[in-house]
């Protein structure tokens, strides 16, 4: 028995040292992906964004003399640049996702994908052995749910760009919030390898929580399309004006390289959408674990109550998108409070209100 407690703590700590490794190698990452930006900055698609004023007022056709095989020429229609296809949106080109607008931008990228790759394994490894030393699934409190959380959205990223997706541009915030998730799991929420109480022993541990943590990711990944959607929606804004006031030298450095707005709207709708479902059937499993456990399938417990408020805020963001006049901003907002929702029932019913759910301690 003492062996295996010998062991048990053995993998305990070989599992802390893993998280901190992976927290290392993520901050080379961090600041691979800075340098990416920094020195991918100055891209093509930053003159093509700062030609939009100057050539949406030149003349739509240009006479260009072309070499025939009869020596002829032609005259050639330059098509007119549209800032805006139709009421709403703008047929803007995507900036280069932080994906290679520059020879030493893109190797910089290379690296810090290079180096999230490393840290995802040892961040993999680290929750891993935690589940190893206390023999069940690793999601028994807020510190094992937390880097789970942050090895299942790095997972998620390093999946769509092995799918070939041109989703570079979210590793920055990606790895910048992954950085602080895990500062503070390990230092505030840090709890030490124990066992469960028993209302959480049960199969539906793996279903329920794997689903919430799944789905949170996803929803991760919509939120941080959204702000970013807002950002560069105001961006393309300014820019399809002349006569207003035009974005300052550091906001087009930043915004000129992200896809456009219409691209990260509807990036942000696509995995809000795909996600929903599943986030459904976490709501559902909870409900039946619910009942195996306390006898009841619902309960308005705190926990219960923002986990619905979550879903509700969802539907209106799904429902707002195909609703005339709230597509755009409208919408985004509402998929910001949601995802806001979504971690208060996370942190503060956890950590500021006391019901059934309690027991995921701190």
């Amino acid at each position: 028995m003492n062996i295996a407690a010998a062991a048990n703590e053995t993998l305990a700590h070989n599992s802390n040292l893993l998280v901190y490794s992976a927290m290392a190698v993520y901050t080379l990452a961090f600041v691979a992906h800075m340098s990416e930006w920094v020195f991918g900055s100055r891209s093509k698609v930053a003159r093509t964004a700062a030609a939009l004023t100057s050539q949406a007022t030149a003349p739509a056709t240009v006479s260009v003399k072309v070499a025939q095989q009869g020596g002829g020429t032609a005259v050639l229609e330059r098509p007119k640049v549209i800032t805006k296809s139709a009421a709403g949106s703008r047929d803007v080109p995507d900036g280069p996702g932080a994906a290679g607008g520059t020879e030493k931008g893109d190797l910089y990228g290379r690296i810090a994908i290079s180096l999230t790759v490393l840290g995802w394994g040892l961040h993999v490894g680290g929750v891993v052995t935690r589940a190893l030393s206390v023999q069940r699934a690793p999601w028994g409190n807020m510190y094992e749910f937390s880097t789970t959380f942050a090895a299942v959205a790095v997972g998620i990223y390093l999946l769509l760009l092995t799918l070939r997706k041109n989703v570079r541009w979210i590793g920055l915030p990606l790895i910048t919030t992954v950085l602080l998730d895990l500062g503070l799991a390990v230092s505030v929420l840090y709890t030490a390898s124990d066992q469960l109480v028993p209302a959480l022993h049960s199969y539906w541990l793996w279903i329920h929580v794997s689903c919430a943590i799944l789905s949170g990711a996803v929803l991760y990944l919509g939120a941080v399309a959204t702000l970013l959607f807002l950002f560069r929606d105001r961006y393309e804004a300014k820019l399809a004006d002349p006569a207003g006031k035009q974005p300052g030298a550091f906001a087009t450095s930043v915004l000129e390289r992200l896809p456009s707005a219409a691209s990260l709207d509807k990036f942000a709708y696509r995995v809000n959408a795909t996600v929903f479902p599943l986030w459904t059937f976490t709501i559902i499993a909870g409900a039946i674990w619910a009942e195996a456990a306390w006898g009841r399938y619902w309960g308005w417990d705190p926990k219960e109550v923002w986990a619905f408020i979550t879903w509700v805020g969802y539907a209106c963001y799904l429902h707002a998108r195909s609703t005339a006049g709230w597509k755009g901003r409208k919408a985004a907002w509402l998929g910001l409070i949601a995802f806001a929702c979504y971690l208060f029932n996370y942190y503060g019913v956890n950590i500021f209100v006391t019901g059934l759910h309690s027991y995921a301690g701190v």
